[in-house]
């Protein structure tokens, strides 16, 4: 005799509350943890990364999914790898219906994904998915120069946010907004999402929408090496980056061998009469850089170990000379 399937067991069962695992770490995964434990649902506990070092101390401490849990009293288990045979065994003796997962930064193997009675984990992902599949789709929205982006609620399979879709809602990207402002808005709707997906996969409502792989694009994790300035790029590309890269890591140059990072930025278009990386200061525009198709426009610079500052703050304390060069690395002239 085949035995049934437990999503059609729960639905017969006419359960109208899920006891719920929840797995996330950085602050992007709070408001759908606060919104779930808030709720009518039971998280009966929380999975997220181990304490690491943090901040400017270096001091180990919680991941903010983790602090949240211990101040809501809510069972928090924080393994090196969530497939461990002693994080497998505390998740199955709690009994969960289904997991929620939101920025976890752990692949979930199968024993995980298939534990809960309904079969299936669901997880927030911030883009519109099949677009910018993988683990900086907010980076990757704003570098690809999207003026709309969202969150999909999707079924947890083997391969990297390629499940089936429950669930998804867009926002327009604002035309100066960086990662961190977009990050801010899209965390609170996937709250939004995730809780709907959920009221649907009670009441049997929810279709589960195969993605189109062909459509897929990737947003692969943030390199070093991603932050960096090429001057040769045109002014809307170095802008874009800068905004994508706001407020951390920071997209960045070297002047004079010193790091430099640029936080915020405009952009004019017109003819640039200067090679890329050079700076040129007048009363009209103030400081502006020559790219490779007009100029960026630095409004926010910080020095290593120093605080952020609006330009002409910045200038008064650190004077830059007519005509110097911004540069790929601390040494070698840009070509």
């Amino acid at each position: 005799m085949t035995e049934e399937p437990a999503s059609r067991r729960a639905a017969r069962s006419g359960r109208e509350t899920l006891r719920l695992v929840f797995f996330g770490t950085p602050e992007f995964a709070v408001p759908t943890l606060r919104r779930l434990i808030a709720g009518r649902h039971e998280v009966v506990a929380v999975v997220c990364q181990p304490d690491r070092r943090r901040g400017r101390g270096r001091r180990t401490s919680p991941a903010p999914v983790a602090q949240l849990a211990l101040e809501s009293g809510v069972p928090l288990l924080r393994p090196e790898n969530v497939g461990d045979a002693d994080c497998v065994a505390a998740l199955r003796a709690l009994e969960p219906d289904l997991g929620v997962v939101v920025a976890f930064g752990q692949f979930i193997p199968k024993r995980v994904r298939e534990l809960p009675s309904l079969g299936y984990l669901i997880n927030g992902h911030a883009s519109r998915l099949p677009r910018h599949r993988g683990a900086a789709p907010i980076v990757g929205c704003l570098l690809a120069g999207d003026v709309e982006t969202g969150v999909s609620a999707m079924r947890v399979e083997r391969e990297m946010d390629a499940g089936p879709v429950a669930l998804q809602q867009s926002i327009a990207i604002g035309p100066n907004e960086n990662a961190g402002e977009l990050a801010a808005r899209l965390s609170e709707l996937a709250a939004d999402v995730l809780e709907r997906a959920i009221e649907r996969i009670v009441d049997g409502t929810v279709v589960w929408t195969p993605q189109v792989a062909s459509r897929a694009t990737l947003a692969p994790k943030i390199r070093p090496a991603d932050a960096l300035l090429d001057w040769r790029q045109s002014a809307e590309a170095l802008q874009r980056r800068v905004r994508a890269m706001a407020p951390t890591p920071g997209a960045f140059s070297y002047l004079g061998g010193e790091k430099l990072r640029i936080l915020d930025a405009d952009r004019l278009p017109g003819p640039v009469d200067a090679p890329p990386g050079s700076v040129r200061i007048d009363p009209e525009t103030g400081l502006r850089v020559a790219t490779g198709e007009g100029w960026l426009v630095p409004r926010i610079l910080q020095r290593p170990g120093k605080r952020a500052l609006a330009v002409d703050e910045f200038l008064r304390g650190r004077p830059i000379a007519q005509d110097a060069r911004l540069r790929p690395d601390p040494v070698a002239p840009v070509e």
